[in-house]
């Protein structure tokens, strides 16, 4: 029943608080009678629907409407009237308000001057009836009352203010993190599709180029130089293969690539840059350890990438890779020396650089790159060897 009367208000709210007006001016009306005798003072009508229609304006002008209903009410008091919780009922609707939608400043001062307006009509009435104690004692009650109990209201309100504006926030949170994790994700394999399709394909260029050079002069290598390219671009298929089959898994892929290039590969990189035409020295300094997963990869995957670029960008016939383990990093450069020869033709600039950026950061190192004073360029990236707590390539 309640909840029907609660659906009705809703759907009506100005018959709703038409018809609050109405009882609330009844149940006031009714206390204006002198105290001893059944007669009714007629000018306490006039004052109850004064006060009554100040509480039109109670949710914009709380403050005001409060004064008025005192001092109408203290009025009827003093000339007499029962000085009860009825007659008392628009200052406690208006003082209700008040704390509703007012600071807490104001809500003090306004109950203040309501109490100290109201008291000399309590004494007044305890004089007749009651003793002054007890009027007293009810007139605080229903003055305060309000003000606790719409503490308490706006209390919840703000309470479920925050819950609701929480869970806002935990929505698009949730939202956004996941636009992030896919954003991230693409990223990941635009960076894995880079170095497998750039690093394969220049050195199929690179083989092919070398092969079509031999053909006429040196026959007898050309048949160990075709099988090269047929490794290279059967590595490529494969690792282009593994990689976009990680947009057809529909579980999470933060793992890495299964399985996945490392360091233990770098004998076969060499080799395979060596029938391209370019001769890799490989330098370790100090005892080689066992790098966590994604560090592996990041290390082979960088170096795989400078050796690319050196490949395409630079007209010369060596690089340098340097590797130096400590207890807890390694230290990977590759170089290559400068050359009075003009560097091969590359389209565009490429991502390369990059994406070798993005993966070391995403190890926990960082990657520095650049030309070098003596000449050359190099590329320089410090990785740690033991695993961060979300370590991924």
């Amino acid at each position: 029943m309640l909840t029907r009367w609660r659906r009705l208000a809703q759907l009506h709210p100005r018959l709703a608080e038409a018809a609050f007006l109405l009882l609330t001016y009844a149940a006031t009306s009714n206390q204006y009678r002198r105290i001893g005798t059944t007669a009714i003072w007629w000018p306490g009508f006039a004052l109850a629907a004064l006060t009554c229609a100040c509480l039109l304006a109670r949710r914009r002008h709380a403050g005001p409407v409060v004064v008025l209903t005192a001092l109408a009410t203290a009025l009827v008091a003093g000339a007499g009237g029962v000085l009860g919780p009825l007659i008392l009922l628009p200052v406690i609707i208006a003082l209700y308000e008040l704390t509703l939608r007012s600071s807490l400043h104001a809500t003090r001062a306004h109950c203040l001057f309501a109490i100290l307006v109201l008291l000399p009509a309590a004494l007044r009435s305890g004089q007749h009836s009651d003793p002054w104690a007890n009027q007293v004692v009810t007139l605080l009650f229903f003055v305060l009352l309000p003000v606790v109990y719409g503490s308490q209201v706006r209390a919840r309100r703000a309470y479920l203010d925050a819950v609701h504006a929480r869970a806002e926030h935990a929505e698009r949170t949730r939202e956004e993190e996941a636009r992030h994790r896919v954003i991230e994700e693409r990223v990941r394999i635009a960076r894995e599709l880079h170095d497998v399709v750039a690093h394969h394909m220049a050195l199929a260029n690179a083989q092919a180029g070398t092969i079509a050079h031999l053909w006429n002069t040196r026959p007898q290598q050309v048949e160990g130089m075709l099988l090269d390219l047929t490794r290279t671009t059967t590595t490529a298929l494969r690792e282009l293969q593994a990689t976009v089959g990680l947009l057809r898994q529909p579980e999470d892929t933060d793992e890495p690539l299964q399985p996945a290039p490392g360091l233990a590969l770098l004998p076969d990189l060499v080799s395979a840059f060596a029938s391209a035409g370019l001769h890799i020295a490989l330098t370790i300094e100090g005892q080689a350890r066992p790098l966590c997963p994604g560090a592996d990869l990041t290390a082979f995957r960088i170096l795989q990438e400078a050796l690319t670029n050196v490949a395409k960008h630079a007209a010369v016939t060596t690089a340098h890779v340097h590797l130096a383990y400590t207890p807890d990093r390694l230290t990977l450069t590759v170089s290559n020396d400068s050359s009075s020869l003009p560097p091969p033709h590359a389209a565009g600039g490429g991502f390369g650089l990059i994406g070798m950026r993005e993966r070391a950061q995403s190890a926990g190192g960082h990657l520095t790159a650049g030309h070098r004073p003596e000449g050359g360029y190099a590329v320089t990236a410090q990785l740690p060897i033991q695993p961060r707590p979300l370590d991924h390539a």
